[in-house]
């Protein structure tokens, strides 16, 4: 993890971003984004791409106030904290945690 005195450096800044609340995998086959409901966004916002150290972190915040809406810390891809679409690659699945641990997936 990141030690003190690093700095974060942005990677990479998406203004629109759009975040679908996902059924989960049926079968080993993968995600799909034809399975959701690409005309109904649960949220719409902005991503930042960042890096602490080792870590990568992808942020998704508010348009306008830059409020954190989640954020995904990645140590390592592939990895669960990002995961491919099997029928896209426009689309990705991004595994997020609330302060409890407890684990939801969006795009």
């Amino acid at each position: 993890m990141a030690t003190e005195g690093e700095y974060e450096s942005i990677l990479c800044v998406k203004p629109d971003v759009n975040v679908y609340r996902i059924p989960p995998r049926a079968t080993n086959r993968g995600y799909r984004a034809a399975d959701w409901k690409l005309d109904v966004p649960d949220w719409s916002g902005r991503m930042r791409i960042t890096a602490k150290g080792k870590v990568a972190y992808i942020k998704l915040e508010e348009k306008v106030s830059g409020e954190l809406f989640a954020q995904a810390p990645v140590t390592e891809y592939p990895g669960i904290a990002v995961e491919t679409v099997s029928d896209s690659s426009r689309y990705f699945v991004l595994r997020i945690q609330d302060d409890n641990g407890v684990g939801e997936t969006r795009e």
